[in-house]
């Protein structure tokens, strides 16, 4: 029997899956060669079929803020497994969610647990225009939010990574209803609304974008985009899938929030918790609606969609919009995103774990700024705590357009010396990275050294 090496476990694999993977953004095509596959994950580390050790920076996409196989996360999954796997009825661990959820994110009021941030996208659309009665979305180019068929028009991701940003199988008539814009072009928002008025039922995208690479909003966007939302009658939907209880407890919303909040004169040092949090739900950067998923899940499947009460009982048994999953709350997964959402407050480190993935990510920042101005090499490495990318460009990256100046090319090559020495990126020049706790010590030291390494021999 042959040794189940990745090169012969791929080779299987591609006689009976699609592309040998079963989600296109794993595969190597972009950046050459065939995927590794992994059997296990501790912390910052990956160990593939081959019994290599790479250092982490994908963190299964997200949701391993904590790293791999934490050992609460882990002790709560086999505590609720003793109980069973699944029962098809409501659940003690649903409502423990979604007190946490509603606690962590003062925006979400009422919330809906499902399987995937792709089921929290396509529900959180259809319950957009049951709640307006109108039919046209707007999302922004390069901005992934799912696979269901509204959304797959100018999507990032996977369908930006092999070259084919639209998808065949969504119909004409459904891509009609959909309006892409440029990110970051508060301009083009306003003519959209006055060109369709009363006709377009939401704006849903990622207020810091993950899936073109990771880019944030220019100064004052998001809160020209909840005005002209609020103007028209129109929701506001934050695509919170990856950065939600990432970058801080209440996700972007929370982080720029907390960034008002202490400029705002009502946010005194004296004022009491209760008062700021208040003050908090006040605040211009509260979306009528939010999707989750990743990090809900503590990495079993998950996603939730959430927001303001009138708009959440339009949802059934209560209201006119049908949505529906028959894994929706599973107890595993709530027992491990509980797990994970709890270390968010206390991991007993007795520092922010938010602090501290910040401290990482600067680190990492820094040094592939440093090997790259070294080299003479052009880049951008934009990072907001544990999310981070490397674009290969002079170009300042704000948007689609200007995330394909990154020379992709260019970025295989550096992958690819990566992957050599022991660190693992995405394997695509358009998808943010991810820092864990776990990264915390010789791992970082260690990946921004062979990072600079990679780099000096481009």
């Amino acid at each position: 029997m042959p040794a189940l090496t990745s090169d012969t476990l791929f080779t299987r694999a591609l006689q009976l899956i699609p592309g040998g993977v079963n989600s296109p953004v794993r595969a190597f095509r972009s950046v050459g060669g065939a995927p590794f596959l992994v059997k296990a994950a501790r912390g910052a580390t990956l160990v593939t079929a081959d019994d290599r050790e790479l250092i982490d920076f994908v963190c299964t996409w997200g949701p391993a803020i904590h790293g791999h196989n934490h050992p609460v996360i882990k002790a709560a999954i086999a505590a609720a497994l003793e109980n069973g796997t699944s029962f098809g009825t409501p659940n003690p661990s649903e409502v423990e969610m979604a007190e946490l959820i509603t606690r962590f994110v003062p925006s979400i009021q009422k919330v809906r647990m499902c399987n995937s941030g792709t089921e929290a996208t396509m529900s959180a659309i259809r319950l957009a225009r049951g709640f307006t009665q109108r039919d046209k979305i707007i999302k922004f180019a390069g901005c992934y939010h799912g696979h269901s068929d509204s959304l797959l028009i100018k999507a990032g991701s996977g369908a930006l990574t092999h070259g084919h940003p639209d998808s065949a199988g969504v119909p004409a008539s459904f891509a009609r209803e959909t309006i892409v814009l440029p990110y970051n072009d508060a301009a083009s928002l306003d003519a959209a609304f006055t060109a369709n008025p009363g006709q377009i039922a939401c704006v849903i995208l990622e207020p810091y974008c993950g899936n073109v690479g990771f880019i944030m909003p220019d100064a004052g966007y998001l809160a020209a985009v909840r005005a002209v939302t609020a103007q028209h009658g129109a929701l506001l939907i934050f695509d919170e899938v990856m950065t939600g209880f990432r970058l801080h407890k209440a996700g972007v919303q929370g982080l720029l929030n907390e960034e008002l909040a202490a400029t705002h004169p009502a946010a005194s040092s004296s004022a009491s918790g209760s008062e700021l949090s208040a003050l908090n739900a006040q605040l211009p950067f509260a979306p009528d609606l939010t999707c989750l998923g990743k990090i809900i899940g503590g990495g079993l499947p998950v996603g939730a969609f959430g927001g303001r009460s009138d708009i959440m009982d339009y949802l059934a048994p209560l209201g006119p919009v049908y949505q529906a999953g028959t894994l929706s709350g599973n107890p595993l997964a709530m027992a491990a995103g509980i797990a994970a959402l709890r270390l968010l407050e206390d991991d007993g480190s007795g520092t922010s774990p938010y602090t501290r993935l910040d401290r990482l990510g600067r680190q990492l920042r820094d040094a592939v700024l440093a090997a790259t101005r070294a080299k003479g090499i052009p880049a951008q490495v934009p990072q907001c705590g544990s999310m981070f990318s490397i674009f290969f460009t002079a170009t300042p990256v704000r948007d689609y357009a200007t995330a394909l100046t990154g020379d992709a090319k260019l970025f295989a090559r550096f992958f690819r010396a990566c992957l050599a020495r022991g660190v693992y990126l995405a394997p695509s020049a358009y998808e943010a990275g991810f820092i864990s706790t776990a990264h915390e010590g010789p791992a970082i030291d260690r990946a921004c050294e062979i990072m600079s390494q990679a780099i000096a021999e481009l």
